[in-house]
């Protein structure tokens, strides 16, 4: 793709302060084209450039058909799509009319046909969100009717219908939700990947974004790469897919000077790192469906709740915590906090009481990228072509936390939609 042309050019750009500058000093036919590039391949920025690279449409316009997908880690899926539960949503928790909702009730249907069709590990296990007292068990009837409203097929169950199913799980009442599941990320990733790549879209790791700029209706791009005969390069595109997770907003704050709208503001993002734990007791405990908690008022987290992997695990979490840094997965472990693990223990007794506190190991962290600030009220999931301001064919998915991973297909289907 990088013209011996461009090598050159971007072995000169060395002495440049910034990469605004260096991006500048560009000549278009030293640059890379391409009609689609997609920043970030996560699972959302993998199933776009999937469904972008399909030759279902093309943007009008466009010269070319080419996709490229870029990451600036050393491959794919290596941050939020890789550190999380691995479970397919139901769609259950979110406000009717919201994006969240109608995207993960659409990606999950997607998402079962996908993986029944690549023969991607799944299991249509089931979950139950299980009250403890009379006001959460209010709750779940709310939520019960909510489910209604939306079409999705629940089931209230008591106390003692509870025992009998689950004996070690302890509830006042419990939501059946039958339709969520779980999924090896990995495998559904790798096959995004390889249908992509199948497509004729190209794949690039170690290349990270450091400049935009638009011009002529069309879009500069300033990458560095980890090739150190060719530490920059330079990309032209007809459409961008800003699909750059944790890094989102940074990338939006590099187009924020030219943006008729106050991106800054709009588009901040909170970063709230939640732990997983492994359980490591005996076989005493045993649960065949996952299990959550109810969740906080303003749905922030749906809390540190029972998960099983594809290989019949237990494994508990995420907590949540706020942090400034968005790539801090540090996880407390060892003797020296015993007392935080008490506390881990104590959160998962409320419905699992066998728990002991030793029958728990910290597993791995991941971080959310929320645009709901701490104590916030929830925000939406940003899926939006930025013509309005200013930008035409350059969509923002900010904020895509979960259900992001039941909803990358319904994503990248809605993106196909809004540039083709």
């Amino acid at each position: 793709m990088l013209t011996t042309g461009c090598r050159r050019h971007c072995r000169s750009l060395l002495h440049y302060s910034t990469a605004a500058e260096r991006l500048a000093s560009y000549k278009n036919e030293d640059m890379a084209s391409v009609d689609h590039l997609v920043i970030g391949a996560g699972v959302v920025g993998l199933a776009v450039g999937r469904a972008l690279s399909s030759g279902s449409g093309i943007r009008k316009g466009a010269s070319a058909r080419s996709t490229l997908v870029i990451d600036k880690n050393k491959q794919f899926g290596m941050e939020t799509s890789s550190r999380n539960s691995e479970v397919i949503h139901g769609g259950i928790y979110y406000p009717k009319d919201s994006l969240r909702t109608r995207l993960c009730i659409e990606g999950k249907h997607l998402m079962y046909e996908y993986c029944k069709q690549n023969d991607v590990p799944h299991r249509r296990i089931g979950k139950w969100v299980v009250a403890q007292d009379d006001k959460q068990a209010e709750y779940l009837s709310r939520l019960a009717q909510h489910c209604t409203d939306l079409g999705i097929s629940t089931e209230m169950i008591g106390e003692s219908q509870a025992q009998q199913i689950e004996p070690n799980v302890r509830a006042h009442m419990a939501l059946v939700s039958p339709t969520t599941g779980i999924v090896d990320t990995h495998a559904f990733m790798a096959a995004l990947h390889r249908d992509l790549l199948d497509n004729g879209a190209d794949f690039a790791a170690n290349t990270e974004v450091v400049a935009i700029e638009h011009i002529d209706n069309e879009y500069r791009v300033l990458v560095s790469t980890s090739d150190p005969d060719t530490p920059y390069m330079g990309i032209r595109a007809a459409t961008v897919v800003n699909a750059a997770g944790l890094w989102a907003d940074r990338i939006t704050d590099m187009l924020a000077p030219q943006s008729k709208h106050d991106w800054h503001t709009q588009y901040r993002l909170h970063f709230a790192k939640g732990r997983y734990y492994m359980y490591t007791g005996d076989a005493r405990i045993r649960v065949q469906r996952l299990i959550y908690p109810v969740p906080d008022k303003h749905i922030t987290s749906l809390g540190t709740h029972l998960i099983i992997d594809m290989g019949g695990a237990i494994r508990f979490g995420p907590d949540i915590e706020w942090i400034k840094s968005n790539d801090d997965y540090s996880i407390d472990s060892g003797d020296q906090n015993q007392p935080f693990m008490n506390d881990v223990a104590a959160e998962i007794a409320k419905y699992l009481p066998s728990i002991r506190t030793e029958d728990l190991s910290p597993g791995y962290t991941g971080i959310r990228p929320k645009l709901q600030p701490p104590g916030g009220a929830f925000r939406d999931f940003v899926v939006r072509e930025e013509s309005d301001a200013g930008f035409p064919g350059f969509v923002n998915l900010v904020g895509i936390e979960s259900p992001g991973l039941t909803s990358s297909l319904a994503i990248a289907r809605l993106v196909d939609q809004l540039l083709n």
